[in-house]
């Protein structure tokens, strides 16, 4: 786990990766469903 910098200078390239991360998240789940569905 990174320590939180004292100064939030990086916050919006913080929430920027968290965001990439989700929608990441969002896709791989996508990408496994559909090929479940194919499967299945």
């Amino acid at each position: 786990m990174p320590v939180l910098e004292p100064n939030p200078q990086g916050g919006g390239k913080k929430l920027l990766a968290v965001f990439g991360v989700m929608v990441g998240i969002t896709v791989v789940i996508a990408i496994i469903a559909s090929v479940a569905a194919k499967l299945g």
